[in-house]
This record gives C-alpha cells, sequence and structure tokens, in this order.
C-alpha cells in the first residue's frame, strides 16, 4: 500500500516573524481605468503578520541589533510610534521574547492602543498636541535620562528602517513585474517606504520615476503621514533623491480610501488613499505625455485599524 500524498502548502516556519514580506501586489482594475497605457499597482502591505508596511523595518532593525548586541533580553526596547510602527514592535517583541515600550500621542486610535497592549507593551503617553513630534522628544528624554535600561532603534534616524525596503519591498515590485515600473509613489510618514523602495527600483529599474506623497496642511488627517515643512525632518528622508514630492489635502485622501473600498474591495487607511490618490496623478501625467507604463504604490495598512472597535478587554468583577 503507498503512502498517502498531501499537497504542497507554505513550509513551516519557526517563528511568525518568517513571515513578514513578500506581500501581494494587486492591479486596480477601476481606479484608472481610464488612462490608456497605463496600470496603477498596489503593494498590499496590511498582508504582513502585524497588519502594516511597518512589520518589515521594525524586524529588520531588531534583528540588526540583536546581532550586533544592542539589544537583548537585560534591555526593553522603547521608540515613538503613531501606531503601526507600535504595533509592529510589539508583536515581533513578543515573538522572540523581548521586552517593549511604546510612546505614542495620546489621541492615536483607540484600537492601535488596544492591539499594542494586547501583544504585552507598554504605553507612554505624550501631549496630543505636539503629534508624533511630541512623541520623538518624549523619546529622546526617557533615553538621555536612562540610557543603560532602553534599545531605542530611532525609527526615523536608523538607517535599517529604509534599507528593509530596498532589499525587500523594491526587489518584490521588481520582480513581480519583471522590471517594467514607470513610477513608483509613496507616503511620507518616517521616510523609510519611499526612500528605500526608491533606492532599491532606481538600482534594478532604469528610468524609474520616484515621489512621495505628503500632506497638503500641517494639519491634517492623514494619520502617519507627515508634512514636512512643520515637523522634524526624519534623518533618513532624502528629498534631493526623489523625483518629486505631491502635496495632497486631506479630504482628497479620504475620498480615495473610500473608493478603494467601493470599487476596488479595498477597505485600506487614509494614508493608503493619500498614496494611491499620488500614485493617480502620476499615472494621468504619465497618459497625457503619452508614455504608458505601471504605476506602483503602496497600501501601508487596512481600515479597521483606525475603527472604533467593541471593548473586548478581560473585565473581572469582584
Amino acid at each position: 500500500m503507498s503512502a498517502p500524498s498531501f499537497p504542497h502548502g507554505p513550509a513551516p516556519v519557526d517563528s511568525l516573524a518568517r513571515l513578514v514580506g513578500n506581500t501581494p501586489l494587486v492591479r486596480l482594475r477601476r481606479i484608472g481605468a481610464d488612462l490608456p497605457g497605463v496600470s496603477i499597482y498596489a503593494k498590499c502591505e496590511f498582508a504582513n503578520p502585524g497588519g502594516s508596511v511597518k512589520d518589515r523595518a521594525a524586524l529588520r532593525m531588531i534583528e540588526t541589533a540583536l546581532a550586533d548586541g544592542r539589544f537583548g533580553p537585560g534591555k526593553t526596547l522603547v521608540d515613538s510610534t503613531s501606531g503601526n510602527t507600535g504595533v509592529a514592535y510589539a508583536w515581533i517583541c513578543a515573538a522572540l521574547g523581548l521586552r517593549c515600550a511604546l510612546v505614542m500621542p495620546s489621541n492615536v486610535s483607540a484600537a492601535r492602543k488596544r492591539i499594542t497592549r494586547a501583544f504585552g507593551a507598554e504605553l507612554i503617553f505624550s501631549d496630543p498636541l505636539e503629534g508624533s513630534d511630541g512623541a520623538i522628544r518624549k523619546v529622546r528624554a526617557l533615553v538621555a535620562d536612562d540610557p543603560a535600561r532602553w534599545f531605542y532603534p530611532d525609527q526615523y534616524g536608523n538607517p535599517e528602517n529604509p534599507r528593509a525596503h530596498e532589499l525587500g519591498t523594491a526587489v518584490e515590485i521588481a520582480e513581480a513585474l519583471e522590471g517594467r515600473v514607470a513610477a513608483f509613489v509613496a507616503g511620507i510618514g518616517t521616510g523609510g517606504t519611499v526612500m528605500g523602495t526608491s533606492r532599491g527600483l532606481r538600482a534594478r529599474v532604469p528610468g524609474v520615476r520616484c515621489l512621495a506623497v505628503e500632506p497638503a496642511e500641517p494639519l491634517h488627517g492623514l494619520e502617519g503621514l507627515k508634512h514636512m515643512a512643520s515637523s522634524i525632518v526624519p534623518a533618513i528622508y532624502r528629498a534631493e533623491e526623489l523625483d518629486g514630492v505631491i502635496s495632497l489635502p486631506t479630504a482628497e485622501g479620504w475620498e480615495m480610501a473610500e473608493r478603494l473600498g467601493r470599487e476596488e474591495g479595498l477597505r485600506v487607511g487614509h494614508s493608503a488613499g493619500a498614496a494611491v490618490a499620488g500614485a493617480l496623478r502620476v499615472a494621468r501625467a504619465l497618459a497625457a505625455e503619452g508614455r504608458g507604463g505601471n504605476v506602483v504604490t503602496v497600501l501601508p495598512d487596512r481600515a479597521d485599524r483606525y475603527f472604533e472597535p467593541r471593548r473586548w478587554e478581560r473585565r473581572i468583577a469582584w
């Protein structure tokens, strides 16, 4: 009697961290469909284990520090975050048996607070009126006061942040489209995604245009994105390496996020809406020039990260 055969599925992994990356690239079928010779593709980064693009950078920063001895069981990771990087730090530290503390503005979404706490992270809140810059200042003060206690990856200044995308995201995009990428567009948060992916694509795709999207207003509703003129500019961000920066009103990003749900079945966050709106502008310009080609952007996360969920924390009544 012959041994039973089984279909081949994904190989087992020894840690959830090994499942970061290799996210799907999907063609938008309706948005931009009226543009001759141009296709818009979206990298679905919400398919990472932690639900966002930040899993890539967080994992690389943590593993690099573990390898060189800056981080380990005797220290606690601490960094400032508006949410997604915090979730990434929290679940990766939980998976690897490490301690994690996060500094974030007290007005970040309730979902993100609950998610990070569920992974065992300690939350430290900064002034909501100071936004992400206030969280940066607070974490720097904490680290300066007790440097031996903390591992501070500094997502805004750590070169491993963009390198994760240079060696990962960009390679995946280039291989999936066999090098046929006319333009790449991504939002500016820390700058890691847009800078690293742009560098990686330029090394593999001659003539690719790389552009960033930022909010048009200092006070905006595109959570996770930075208005650079009114913000602390991240050390890893290099505007001179890009072909341009698109200033996008909040309303345009929100409207596109709604369109993506209705027209493409993609329920994504507002920063993803802004990225696709920017990509559509670039696609229109390519069509007007008669150039055509593929325009690629990144969907950093899903919309459910911004919904107000029902409370599910354990409650004990005596």
